[in-house]
């Protein structure tokens, strides 16, 4: 269907809007594709629509063809689901909830798994009936912290969920891989580039989980991999431990004075300086232990107080904490937590002392206390001896000090090696575009799925959870096809095939501009007709290069001798062909 530009509901601004940080987020605004209406929420407008339903029939013709069927459930859901799977509490802040008239708790849904397990509960009985797929594209709604880079992390936005239910694990499998294919060729349509890495499940639940990262230095999520094919987000990663060391005949630790040294650095220096090692090779920060006080928050709304302990030379990571103590929230523990507890001498903190131990949870302090996979017996320490201005000297995992457990707490750095041998990784940064969940039986157990097997018995099913985040894809998209004058759409995602602008004042030029458009029309092309009136050719050429509609026909003073400009956005090239051969000429 034509459209004419002079009864479009589009309007450009000349300005960026003054809260976008990325690319996407500003041309996206610019060229009246949305709108803010609050932080993380945007509206859709019409040519913003167009580029969104591309991508998703794109999603629907893959989803189809792997054998899923198309659904639609309410974003507004009520407790009582999410509290039998206990994912109401789990999600903590991240969770909008609300009430309706009468006081009942209803959420806005972060996603949906609880409510497509019922829904196969209600209507199948029987393994005959399986395996089955089933997916929506909707709304979804998490209650961000920090919503940044417009469509790229929001408080609403749009996502295709999917989900497979089996009789066996092998059915699973063989879901779980039709979905993954799936993805595969949906990202290759659309013209990304990807890596599938290894992830943590988090509040999902379940065994096996990749994520489909795009390599992007706009993204959130660092990732690594080897030349040898391994690859895996920050939060997955695990580290290979050294081997134990036999610790026999090693001697005792050595309490020594470390005035004024708080940090690694400044205890480095000192230990070099008035306590050289013996075998002459200097003192690193390798050779130092850090511990980390950190609280967590349970979900019972209790507070911990735990100390991480790892090699000094190495920082925590944030996100490889939080996986490992989840679904505790973590934070660092601030003054009023070490006021609280005045074993914990800041700056020389240790898990041992000539008394004992101080830490671990059947200590005097009764902190718990886990250590990075490093730390493994018969290795030697330089670590606080929690007296201030003293730490201590040679002491040994496994002989004088224990800890109640291992996390991976600290930041991955290039060159570390894959935990599969496959060589040293390198660190990018990504954003997550897809992501594949191995479920299991967690959510059917819980809401009681079950079907009759081959035997007459109730058995319980298993599931897998296929999610796209279809807004951001889009933004991603734009995020990578533009340049300094505006967006520049892939063919396959473009919210027009043509954008056909008539230049100049002549009646000649609108009637010519016109009968292409109705050409191309009539052909089969979507084309956006620029037909407005007594607008500078300077304007016109401009939103044309904002929106970014990827074959541009002019119509301007050529017309006059039977010719129009053809515009490729993506490569610049202009090429003057008849008016008479325009539909060929785009074919």
């Amino acid at each position: 269907m034509l459209t004419r530009l002079s009864t479009y509901f589009l309007r450009t601004l000349r300005e960026d809007p003054a809260d976008a940080e990325v690319a996407s987020h500003r041309l996206l605004v610019r060229a009246g594709y949305i709108r803010r209406q609050a932080p993380g929420i945007f509206a859709w407008l019409p040519i913003g629509l167009r580029v969104k339903a591309r991508i998703e029939q794109i999603i629907r013709e893959e989803m189809a063809a792997a054998g899923a069927h198309e659904v639609h459930f309410p974003a507004l859901l009520p407790r009582e689901p999410y509290e039998v799977t206990n994912r109401w509490t789990e999600y903590g802040d991240g969770l909008f909830r609300l009430h309706d008239r009468k006081g009942a708790d209803y959420l806005l849904a972060p996603t949906h798994e609880e409510v497509f397990t019922l829904l196969v509960k209600d209507l199948y009985s029987s393994y005959k009936d399986l395996p089955l797929s089933i997916y929506q594209i909707q709304d979804k709604y998490r209650d961000e912290a920090r919503p940044r880079a417009g469509l790229l992390r929001g408080r609403e936005f749009t996502m295709k969920d999917a989900y497979s239910f089996d009789i066996s694990d092998e059915g699973l499998d063989a879901s779980y891989q039709s979905q993954r294919d799936a993805y595969e060729r949906i990202f290759t349509r659309l013209g990304l580039e990807y890596v599938i890495v290894k992830a943590d499940a988090g509040a999902m639940g379940g065994s096996r989980s990749e994520e489909f990262l795009h390599p992007s230095p706009v993204g959130e999520d660092t990732f690594v991999r080897s030349a040898g094919g391994y690859a895996a987000n920050v939060e997955a990663y695990t580290t290979q431990a050294p081997e134990a060391i036999p610790f026999d005949g090693l001697p005792a630790p050595v309490v020594l004075d470390s005035p004024n040294t708080p940090t690694i650095a400044t205890l480095v220096d000192l230990a070099n300086a008035e306590y050289p090692r013996p075998d002459g090779r200097a003192w690193t920060a390798a050779d130092t232990l850090k511990n980390v006080v950190l609280t967590l928050t349970h979900l019972d709304g209790t507070r911990e107080i735990v100390v991480v302990g790892l090699p000094g030379d190495r920082d925590v990571e944030m996100k490889r904490v939080e996986v490992a103590f989840a679904p505790a929230e973590v934070d660092a523990a601030n003054e009023a937590d070490f006021a609280r507890h005045p074993g914990l001498v800041k700056g020389y903190i240790g898990p041992w002392s000539p008394d004992g131990a101080v830490l671990g949870a059947e200590s005097s302090t009764g902190i718990r206390y886990f250590v990075d996979p490093r730390v493994v017996d018969g290795t030697e320490w330089i670590t606080g001896a929690n007296v201030d201005q003293q730490h201590v000297f040679g002491l040994v995992a496994g002989r004088d000090f224990t800890a109640d457990g291992i996390v991976e707490a600290a930041e991955v750095r290039a060159g570390d090696p894959a935990p599969d041998g496959s060589g040293p990784v390198e660190l990018a940064r990504g954003v997550e575009i897809g992501h594949v969940f191995q479920l299991g039986r967690k959510y059917a157990e819980a809401l009681g799925l079950k079907v009759l097997d081959e035997n007459g018995k109730l058995a319980t099913v298993t599931m897998g959870s296929y999610g796209i985040g279809v807004t951001r894809i889009l933004a991603i998209i734009a995020e990578g096809h533009h340049d300094d004058k505006g967006l520049i759409w892939p063919a396959s995602v473009a919210p027009f095939d043509v954008h056909v602008v008539a230049t100049g004042k002549d009646d000649a030029v609108f009637d010519a501009a016109a009968a292409i458009s109705a050409e191309l029309d009539a052909a089969g092309y979507d084309v956006l007709y620029d037909d407005r009136p007594k607008v500078s050719p300077g304007v016109k050429f401009g939103d044309a290069e904002l929106i970014g509609i990827p074959r541009i026909v002019i119509a301007g003073r050529g017309v006059g001798d039977g010719v129009v400009e053809v515009w490729d956005r993506a490569t610049g090239e202009r090429t003057t062909v008849p008016i008479g051969e325009v539909v060929a000429a785009l074919r």
